[in-house]
């Protein structure tokens, strides 16, 4: 079937977000005499989300009695901050152009709140552009569920076969496949050092956004 229509994963498939995510955490640091730490132990924990990312910076367990403290700590400093270094993967931007150019839609289905995501849209200037954005707010079960794609076809009144779903975890992945989506899995995307795209079972695994070019063009020609 031909493609209809590209969805993303936010962070770490369409926006480079994890320079606010370490601002925050080094900030956090920083007004406790902490010194920096390395900004991978960061990124390498943000599909963790800010569970992960404090746990890390701070090097403590869910389990202790900081930890709460510090993780609404985290996002209040988030929400007021969540998009002042974000910004799209090189070749992102081009990607988009050229979507849009192909009279294709695209949208976002992320697991991260609506209170987050759409001010980053705002501000990036894609909220316009965008088809739609699925967050948890508007379904029942987050990915890996199918129902966030599930929705998001029917929002866009399309069969799943003719969408892309492009994600960097596993999660995204199976979210894709057990909605009826095509799926493409990201190398360049905050990848936890023992995970590895290979192994989830996209439909294609790519290293960069321009490589996505040629799998829509394919998709593109095919019936």
């Amino acid at each position: 079937m031909r493609l209809r229509a590209v969805l993303f994963d936010m962070d770490g498939t369409l926006l480079d977000t994890a320079p606010d995510f370490i601002a925050i955490c080094q900030a956090m640091r920083a007004d406790r005499d902490m010194p920096p730490i390395a900004e991978k132990l960061i990124r390498d924990e943000i599909s963790g989300g800010a569970r992960a990312m404090v746990a890390a910076t701070f090097d403590i367990s869910p389990e202790s009695a900081d930890f709460e403290a510090l993780r609404l700590e985290f996002l209040e400093r988030y929400q007021r901050d969540c998009a002042v270094h974000s910004r799209l993967f090189d070749g992102m931007g081009e990607l988009l152009a050229d979507i849009e150019k192909a009279h294709l839609l695209w949208g976002v289905v992320t697991n991260k709140p609506v209170r987050f995501a759409q001010p980053i849209m705002e501000q990036l200037g894609l909220a316009e552009r965008s088809a739609l954005l699925i967050c948890p707010d508007h379904v029942t079960h987050s990915k890996p569920d199918p129902e966030p794609l599930i929705l998001a076809c029917k929002m866009l009144d399309l069969d799943p076969a003719s969408v892309l779903f492009v994600g960097d975890d596993l999660r995204d992945i199976e979210s894709g496949r057990d909605a009826g989506t095509k799926t493409a899995a990201v190398r360049y995307g905050y990848i936890h050092p023992n995970d590895n795209p290979d192994h989830w079972g996209a439909d294609v695994v790519v290293d960069h956004p321009t490589e996505l070019r040629k799998v829509l063009d394919n998709a593109m020609c095919s019936c």
